[in-house]
């Protein structure tokens, strides 16, 4: 057993297709909960177990060190001790948070308080000091189970930055002035494949799921790249999935750019020419109606291909390319001292030797 009277207790731990085009369709306290049960803590033997209700709350703070001090009857092994024992219950200290490079600091997510109280109270304190360190932003990342948390955050003051399936990310800026945090994700990204055979042949697809101005249009296969894919492995994957057909990547042969499309966000969808390593089709029955080998001269009859710009203009840039007066960018990957990281650099290099297309 341990002595009723005050006893410390420091470090408690309570511690898609979205678009559619013809190719894309400063006072502190905190206070616990009515009842808990701890099997150990630090002073205190782990072999103990105890309830704690509070009542007559008597809350200060020591020092820097901001401790919680609570007066409550307890009970321990299922006695009642009197009132007027005490526990230091609660270390008042910031949030976990690591610095970022550029002057703020990431909480660390994995061991935020389980109290909605605590978790307040210690909010506003970690607030509070990282003004006074100077600090710039301050990222916050709430998970799925940690929901409740999020009203809490945004009456501090934190924003809303952006969301994925299991979190919300929220940031807060301190120093005064116009927030200088790098806004969310302005784009989205997609990728369509032009594959075309020895017979003069361009595999497309009928969707579908379409836009009504669309019903009926054979297109080349297209979709969004996943994270973290690169653009020619997300459009290889993409006619693989649709059409069952395997393709290796020659080239980007352009790619457009347009705004406000989904949410609000931009758009880029590239078009990246493909050769074609099998022929067999097994549709993706799923996103598409059909898939074929469609005469590369059918395909360009089409009305809607014909009365739209860009579709004809694409079609006429795909032409050039399989007749070499237009050569596309290649995918050439080299690691970069800035961040030591392998990346992906479009370009197209003529050489004098071995060379499949001419610049037009």
């Amino acid at each position: 057993m341990f002595d009723s009277k005050a006893i410390p207790l420091s470090k408690l731990v309570g511690s898609q297709t979205l678009f559619s085009t013809p190719f894309l369709n400063t006072s502190h306290s905190a206070s616990l909960i009515g009842s808990q049960h701890f099997s150990s803590s630090t002073g205190v033997s782990p072999k103990t177990s105890y309830s704690l209700t509070t009542s007559n709350k008597a809350i200060s703070s020591i020092g820097k060190e901001n401790f919680s001090l609570e007066t409550f009857p307890y009970e321990i092994n299922g006695t009642t001790n009197g009132a007027s024992s005490s526990l230091f219950l609660t270390e008042m200290g910031e949030l976990e948070a690591f610095d970022d490079e550029y002057g703020g600091v990431i909480v660390n997510s994995d061991r935020l308080p389980v109290n909605q109280k605590l978790f307040a109270s210690r909010l506003r304190l970690s607030l509070s000091h990282w003004k006074t360190l100077g600090k710039k932003g301050v990222w916050l990342k709430l998970p799925l189970e940690r929901a409740e948390l999020v009203p809490i955050a945004v009456k501090e003051g934190f924003q809303y930055h952006h969301a994925e399936r299991g979190y919300v990310m929220l940031t807060y800026w301190i120093p005064e002035g116009p927030c200088m945090l790098p806004a969310n994700a302005s784009h989205q990204v997609g990728v369509g494949g032009f594959v075309i055979n020895d017979n003069n042949e361009v595999l497309v697809v009928k969707e579908k799921h379409c836009a009504p101005a669309l019903a009926g249009l054979w297109k080349i296969p297209t979709g969004f790249i996943l994270e973290s894919e690169e653009i020619f492995t997300g459009a290889v994957r993409e006619v693989k999935e649709e059409t069952g057909v395997n393709t290796e990547f020659v080239e980007v042969i352009a790619f457009r750019h347009a705004h406000n499309v989904a949410f609000e966000k931009s758009d880029l969808f590239f078009i990246c020419m493909l050769r074609p390593l099998s022929t067999q089709i097994i549709v993706d029955n799923l996103e598409i109606q059909n898939a074929k080998w469609m005469p590369l001269v059918e395909f360009v009859k089409q009305p809607l291909m014909q009365e739209d710009s860009m579709f004809k203009k694409v079609i006429d840039i795909c032409i050039a390319r399989l007749g070499k007066r237009y050569c596309g960018l290649c995918a050439h990957q080299l690691v970069s001292k800035f961040d030591s990281r392998l990346s992906s650099l479009y370009y197209n290099v003529v050489q004098d030797q071995d060379f499949n297309c001419q610049s037009g």
